[in-house]
């Protein structure tokens, strides 16, 4: 039973309306041609047909739209059309103005450029592992903005707000990389973005620009938008953008508050691709070491209840290594080791301690029995009432001796 007190009924605000939304409202598109309707087969030949007619080469991302053979040219082609709501007309003019802005901007080569962005890498905007479904994450962070100095340093005039839009879709571009393009693939990201500690107001012309910039010209790239540590001035925030969003992009949004991030990305993200500063397990650099990363086993520990996580059948000599995150932490862990023989001592490992909200897990710890026996983690959530989302993940060596 869940302890939790019940929430006495209101009216539903912008807040909640976002938050109470189906996450799966938003249904990708498998860019299979079999599952097209009459009218969405019938606009893509049409577009074909316009853009066939202009006698201009169009190419997008080393795909020539063009070549009948590339399978690859179809996803991109649905994905203008899919992004104007199968009008060719309209998918066409917008496919045309893309490919003029990726020329002039000379998007195809931004990769290969040195912009001076260092600190801002692995920060503000990167790519960091994915989803259960194979989407490539993105995430995004603008907090460190909240400084005079940073602010100024990187948007302080025009000419850095252009740099800083180039460094964006250099980190976009590496996101689109990654895609197969593919009918029935992986065909779009996922963007996290954490609004925790973001400027309320200097930020927001810049912010509009990415926005426009990458709905104009990386049509149906994004997969899910999820917003984490969502202040309460978001409703606000939202107000501003949302008469620019198309139904189709509100759908993608997923909306987290502070103290709720490793349980919604848990839905969808696995806890060893979550980056720890999120309540998973991957700390920067872990996927840069090549070889998937171990997997982990997720569990929820809920308000006022006592969790105890036993690796059985342990051998004498054995070594135990272990990671474990909860997400908002703030309660107790232990560890402990139990030998099987009668008569023997428990061993404490770690001795109880509070670990606070603001700890940023996974707490890591390697530990080598004498005999055989257990090894007890206890994680005590009595004193709170909220429920967490945690995992853990554990090996055992046995000694080199035996």
């Amino acid at each position: 039973m869940d302890p939790s007190p019940k929430p006495t009924p209101t009216k539903r605000s912008l807040m909640s309306s976002l938050m109470q939304a189906a996450p799966s409202s938003f249904k990708e598109d498998s860019y299979l041609l079999s599952t097209l309707k009459t009218n969405e087969q019938n606009s893509l030949k049409a577009l074909k047909t316009l853009l066939n007619s202009s006698h201009t080469p169009v190419s997008l991302w080393g795909v020539d739209l063009l070549d009948e053979t590339d399978e690859r040219a179809d996803v991109l082609l649905l994905k203008f059309l899919r992004a104007r709501d199968f009008n060719p007309a309209h998918a066409h003019a917008m496919l045309l103005k893309c490919a003029k802005w990726r020329e002039e901007f000379n998007a195809d080569g931004v990769l290969e450029e040195e912009l001076g962005f260092k600190e801002l890498e692995g920060v503000v905007a990167y790519m960091h592992g994915w989803d259960k479904e194979g989407h490539p994450v993105c995430y995004n962070s603008y907090g460190v903005f909240k400084e005079k100095n940073m602010f100024d340093k990187f948007f302080g005039d025009g000419e850095k707000l252009k740099r800083f839009l180039r460094w964006r879709v250099q980190v976009m571009e590496r996101g689109v990389r990654l895609l197969q393009f593919k009918p029935g693939g992986v065909n779009s990201i996922v963007q996290v973005t954490d609004l925790k500690d973001m400027p309320k107001g200097e930020l927001r012309a810049a912010l509009k620009q990415v926005l426009f910039l990458f709905q104009d010209n990386y049509p149906e790239m994004v997969a899910r938008k999820v917003f984490v540590n969502v202040p309460w001035y978001f409703s606000v925030l939202y107000s501003v953008v949302s008469p620019f969003l198309t139904e189709r992009t509100k759908s993608k949004f997923l909306i987290a508050k502070e103290g709720n991030v490793a349980e919604t990305l848990y839905k969808f993200i696995r806890p060893e691709f979550v980056p720890v500063q999120y309540g998973g397990l991957s700390r920067a650099g872990d996927l840069e070491n090549g070889g998937p990363p171990k997997p982990a086993s997720e569990f929820t520990i809920k308000g006022e209840e006592k969790v105890n996580l036993e690796i059985d059948g342990i051998e004498s000599g054995a070594t135990i290594t272990w990671d474990i995150v909860v997400g908002g932490w703030d309660l107790d862990y232990s560890a402990e080791y139990v030998p099987g023989a009668e008569g023997s001592y428990i061993v404490s490992v770690e001795k109880t301690r509070k670990i606070p909200s603001s700890f940023e897990g996974p707490v890591h710890n390697v530990f080598t029995a004498k005999e055989a026996g257990k090894m007890v983690i206890c994680i005590d959530n009595t004193s709170s009432r909220r429920r967490k989302a945690a995992a853990y993940r554990y090996s055992v060596r046995k000694s080199s001796s035996v």
